[in-house]
């Protein structure tokens, strides 16, 4: 994650809620990368692509309501319960990227 030169509290604000509080973005976009995996996985992938280092509980949690939401579908392989994302889970994905890019571009 980004170091940032001068932090106040908004700012310290603002990076935990574009991370911790919408992993979701992150978990496609690893999935997206890697193919499906693990929940743990996830969380490892999450801490060596972006030192973004959630609890694994609350990992857990939002891949649940990911998959009650249908943005993540489970598959078993080998016994093992892998996620990945699904069409709806990827177009929420770029819908984010396009509000995130409108916001950047409004206070620019």
């Amino acid at each position: 994650m980004l170091r940032l030169e001068f932090e106040t509290k908004a700012l310290i604000r603002l990076k935990r809620k574009l991370t911790i509080e919408n992993l979701w973005m992150y978990i496609i976009r690893v999935l997206t990368e890697t193919g499906p995996l693990k929940a743990y996985e996830i969380k490892k992938k999450l801490e060596e692509e972006y030192n973004i280092k959630p609890a694994i509980i609350t990992v857990y949690v939002v891949i649940y309501k990911m998959t009650r939401e249908g943005l993540l579908e489970t598959v078993n392989i080998g016994g093992d319960t892998l996620y990945r994302p699904t069409e709806k889970g990827l177009k929420a994905l770029g819908e984010a990227r396009r509000f995130l890019d409108w916001v950047r571009e409004s206070i620019s």
